[in-house]
């Protein structure tokens, strides 16, 4: 494995798998250019050095080749951000991709098409993979999004680069996150873990437990633990078959010595939609008809005494249905919280799609150490799993 940051690139032909698995609106224009963002320095640095880039993505789920999910839609707003003329090929592999790829000059850069045209791609097929590798000198894996993937061009590729290959800017920064929380983190850590379901967080959590000093519990899955301890929930989100397990997660913690923090209050309502009545209660003692959607003040006071303590915090999972704007408040006090820790000097890592989602749309991305990009690939690495597209690399 080499150093992107010590590679000689002059003269080298850059292969970097990228995630532009970005959303388009109706005119086929990127709406949210994060990932777009996110790949940029790796570029720059390969540019800057004196090789040629070719970028391999994939957009979408298309079943064919159809047209709505072609690369070529994002060039315009990868040409703005670069500020530079991107070269397209409109296959990723075959004739006109090797002839554009041969032609290439010291700082081009050509995009070739969607990747998952060919159901090669998901399958992880080693005769497209290695069509893919004949274009470039150089790999880059820098899409963290779908390291969790055992794709040709995430995972199987690096097999046909034995020396040159590396991990990009961006899947340093994802791995080093991972890392301060995991294995490198200063104490006290304290994890967020919300959402739904406790049964989508049960490996996280468990993997978890040993690194860490407090355990805060939100969302949806509040009510299945508020239920194994006896509390009575009304019509509040529950896993029924859970319960065992929630009973499990408190014990191990009480084992370990970590404090499990569920939410001492709630904001109830009598009906899902931001015109229900609500009220503030106990989250015990929540009445039948009612169902908990936030948590209540109380808790917030709670959970913001031991974050500002905190040195490492993990972020994954809101603390209620922060889209309706009657259930924002718990999320947005927690993010808040989270952001006052960070200029405190902790360190802060929101990783998983709704965290994001919440830190973007209350316009806190600046005030956390790290946002992850990668969902599914991110709660994986939490999870402790050795991700195919990490393992190709470093094998």
């Amino acid at each position: 494995m080499k150093d992107i940051n010590t590679f000689d690139f002059s003269g080298k032909k850059a292969l970097i798998r990228v995630d532009f698995n970005v959303p388009l609106n109706g005119a086929h224009e990127v709406s949210d250019d994060t990932r777009i963002r996110a790949a940029l320095p790796s570029i720059e640095k390969v540019i800057s050095g004196g090789g040629a880039v070719i970028l391999m993505s994939h957009l979408g789920r298309p079943k064919a080749n159809e047209s709505e999910f072609s690369l070529k839609h994002i060039i315009p707003r990868l040409e703005e951000l670069l500020g530079r003329s991107i070269l397209f090929a409109d296959d990723c592999i075959g004739k006109e991709a090797n002839y554009l790829a041969s032609k290439l000059k010291p700082r081009d850069i050509l995009l070739i098409e969607n990747l998952r045209f060919y159901p090669e791609e998901k399958k992880g097929d080693p005769i497209f993979a290695e069509k893919l590798a004949a274009l470039g000198d150089v790999f880059i894996n820098d899409a963290f999004g779908t390291a969790h993937r055992a794709h040709a061009s995430t995972a199987v590729i690096a097999d046909y680069f034995p020396e040159n290959k590396m991990f990009g800017l961006l899947m340093e920064k994802e791995l080093n996150g991972i890392e301060k929380v995991l294995h490198n983190s200063q104490k006290p850590v304290t994890a967020i873990i919300g959402g739904a379901k406790v049964s989508s967080k049960i490996g996280i959590i468990e993997n978890l437990l040993p690194t860490i000093d407090n355990l805060i519990i939100g969302g949806g899955m509040t009510f299945t633990f508020i239920k194994a301890k006896g509390g009575k929930i009304g019509n509040s989100l529950v896993e029924d078959e859970y319960l065992e397990t929630a009973l499990d997660i408190m014990n191990k913690a009480k084992e370990q010595n970590v404090a499990i923090l569920l939410p001492s209050d709630s904001k109830i309502a009598d009906a899902f939609n931001e015109e229900a009545n609500t009220q503030i209660v106990q989250t015990d003692s929540i009445p039948d008809g009612w169902m908990g959607l936030d948590i209540g003040p109380n808790a917030m006071e709670e959970i913001r005494n031991v974050l500002i303590a905190s040195r490492t915090i993990l972020f994954n999972g809101p603390m209620g249905v922060f889209e309706m704007k009657t259930f924002a408040n718990g999320t947005f006090s927690l993010i808040e919280a989270i952001a006052d820790s960070t200029a405190n000097g902790a360190f802060s890592l929101v990783g998983g799609g709704d965290s994001v989602a919440a830190v973007n749309m209350f316009k806190m991305k600046d005030k956390v150490s790290y946002v992850s990009t990668g969902g599914g690939a991110m709660l994986e690495s939490l999870e402790g799993k050795t991700l195919p597209g990490i393992k190709a690399i470093l094998n």
